[in-house]
């Protein structure tokens, strides 16, 4: 009661701040925004403390997906056993993201610039293998940091195009400060498509992506075990807890030396993707770890280098 109480009490702060500034006419308009946010997300952690408590992942998750006409969504909602003190520093930089996305394993190269306002990140996406950049796809990001207060952290990340007239991607993120020790962490990803990418999706649901399912429970065997779903709803899904496990690998690693991050966040993203074979297994320990050495030392160096190794 407590903890609620401390949150409850941080969110009318908010909605009083808010208030002043417009009674005030200052023009902050970002600020009503920000306490309606804060409000919703601590509104969702009260929604979803049965299903954080108790749930398939083991862990205290819950994930969700949507799909309407061109349009798929995960999101994931999870609490984080560090302060916020701790977390949002840590996630509100935009230099960090590329520590996190290089974990993917799609994600080949991660490079940012402040040249525009807000920023901009450009990520080459490739094969489960390492290859030259030329053989990966670009995506130009658009990085903004919407707000950073003392309790309350929202980031995006914006693609107007992909591949195969795949568009509108957005990374968003958003993180709660709930108590001394904890943090709560809300992970939206989601794209458009057209009849092109629903092609190309569909060919590989029937070919190399049969197997695959998401993670989201549809029913039972005949043996109790779970039904899971698939198809394009399960693709998002997927991908979703991959960025999610990312973040989760970057912000484990904060606790060793710098010199020894590098290494504890592919180790552990690897492990925590292997806690679910069925949905997220790709290829062996020494596999990923050699592919993801090299295309981090490849990150190092300075843009252009390295583009057709």
């Amino acid at each position: 009661m407590k903890n609620s109480a401390s949150v409850t009490g941080r969110c009318c702060g908010a909605v009083r701040a808010a208030l002043w500034c417009t009674l005030a006419g200052i023009p902050l308009a970002h600020a009503h925004d920000a306490a309606a946010d804060v409000v919703a997300l601590t509104a969702r952690h009260a929604e979803l403390r049965k299903q954080l408590s108790s749930n398939q992942f083991q862990r205290p998750l819950y994930l969700e997906s949507s799909e309407v006409p061109g349009k798929l969504q995960g999101d994931i909602y999870a609490l984080v056993e560090q302060p916020y003190a701790v977390v949002g520093p840590a996630l509100q930089h935009i230099d960090r993201w590329c520590d996190i996305l290089i974990l993917h394993l799609n994600v080949k190269r991660c490079h940012t610039s402040t040249a525009q306002a807000g920023g901009a990140l450009s990520l080459h996406i490739g094969r489960k293998f390492y290859q030259p950049l030329a053989d990966a796809f670009l995506f130009n990001f658009r990085y903004r940091m919407v707000f950073n207060q003392p309790d309350y952290l929202q980031v995006t990340l914006h693609a107007n195009e992909g591949p195969l007239g795949t568009k509108r991607y957005n990374i968003a993120l958003e993180v709660l400060a709930l108590d001394a020790g904890r943090s709560f962490l809300h992970l939206s990803y989601s794209y458009g498509y057209g009849m092109a990418a629903r092609a190309a999706t569909a060919g590989y649901l029937a070919t190399l992506g049969r197997d695959k399912v998401g993670f989201s429970i549809v029913g039972n065997q005949a043996d109790g075990q779970p039904v899971y779903l698939d198809g394009m709803r399960g693709v998002v899904e997927r991908n979703t807890m991959r960025y999610y496990l990312a973040i989760d690998a970057y912000l484990g690693a904060l606790v060793v030396a710098p010199s020894e991050r590098s290494e504890k966040r592919l180790n552990d993203w690897y492990a925590s993707v292997e806690r679910y074979p069925d949905q997220l297994h790709e290829m062996e320990r020494g596999e990923y770890l050699d592919m993801k050495r090299r295309e981090i030392q490849r990150q190092q160096m300075p843009r252009g280098a390295g583009a057709v190794d």
